[in-house]
């Protein structure tokens, strides 16, 4: 728990909750984003009320701290569809479920839902990594893989909430027998997310070179000078650039900023944009991709403060935002 100053009445305190796969991370921020407090968690695995329970402790001890109301933003995997009711989450115990409401129910105001990787690009695109660029693409590489799209600091939603959904697409210039189609949560197979994630990392080693280890452990070993697990983060690094290639080829983004638990192996930001030059279109140029690959600025707490930023806006003028997904 982190304890700073308290922001000056005018603003009211910005709470933002990051919804994750295995943590959920509360931060309250004052007017000028400086961190008032935090606080984080393990999800309650496959048991939505237990999530929306941890969800209003969490805003109760952020009450306490701000010692009155807090505007509240919400940072979620998937997205709210028809009637409110969450779609295309890797957690799958919220699709179907009309998670706005009840959190809304849970802690009697309104909050603000955005997905989580839109949450990311939010934050990197206004103060962080990618502040100041045109557009900004901004992929989580964690327990899922998901991204999402800020240009000119603004995020793309989309009228089906999907703009940036690119871990459920196919990984592109497929390579013969070195890409497994293991079958997706989403009901297809060989989904960008299911090799890119860390889960998907620990299982292509598993698969490889046996044993259980997770993607924390292969990255440690592999500094270490393992070379079974230096073989398994150089075929990620691999399929990360082609990934990001054809993102390059559809966006052009000037900046392409990797959250989540797999952004922080530092051998990505030279390895990839290394590598990606080769499926980069560029016939008959000799001219490097000028994209930047950089880390989330804000670190893991980049997201939160994406949430945290959702929710304020929403608070400013709910009318237009409240229920904007």
């Amino acid at each position: 728990m982190v304890t700073a100053r308290r922001p000056s009445p005018a603003v009211l305190p910005a709470l933002g909750i990051d919804l994750g796969g295995t943590k959920v991370e509360a931060a309250l921020l004052d007017e000028t984003g400086a961190l008032l407090w935090k606080q984080r968690q393990p999800t309650p695995a496959g048991d939505y009320a237990a999530t929306v329970q941890a969800i209003a402790q969490l805003t109760a001890a952020a009450r306490a701290v701000a010692d009155g109301p807090v505007s509240v933003g919400l940072g979620t995997p998937g997205t709210a569809g028809e009637a409110g009711l969450m779609k295309n989450c890797n957690s799958t115990c919220l699709n179907g479920r009309p998670l706005q409401a009840d959190v809304e129910a849970a802690l009697g105001q309104p909050v603000a839902l955005m997905n989580d990787a839109n949450c990311l690009a939010l934050s990197e695109a206004t103060d962080g990594a990618g502040a100041g660029a045109g557009v900004v693409f901004a992929a989580i590489l964690g327990t899922g893989t998901g991204a999402g799209i800020a240009v000119h600091g603004r995020v793309l939603q989309g009228p089906n909430g999907l703009a940036g959904e690119w871990g459920h697409n196919p990984l592109p210039w497929s390579e013969a027998g070195q890409d497994p189609q293991w079958a997706c949560y989403c009901g297809r197979s060989g989904c960008i997310e299911t090799l890119l994630s860390g889960p998907g990392l620990a299982r292509d080693h598993a698969l490889r070179h046996g044993g259980t280890l997770d993607a924390a452990t292969i990255a440690q070993q592999a500094r270490e000078g393992d070379e079974a697990c230096s073989e398994t983060l150089a075929r990620h690094s691999r399929r990360l650039a082609r990934a990001l290639a054809g993102v390059i080829n559809l966006l052009d983004p000037e900046v392409i900023v990797l959250g989540g638990g797999l952004s922080l192996m530092p051998q990505l930001y030279t390895e990839v944009p290394a590598l990606w030059q080769q499926w980069v279109f560029a016939a008959g140029s000799t001219s490097r991709v000028r994209t930047r690959l950089l880390p989330a600025q804000h670190g893991d707490a980049s997201g939160v403060r994406g949430a945290a930023w959702v929710g304020r806006a929403a608070h400013a003028t709910p009318a237009r935002n409240r229920r904007r997904r």
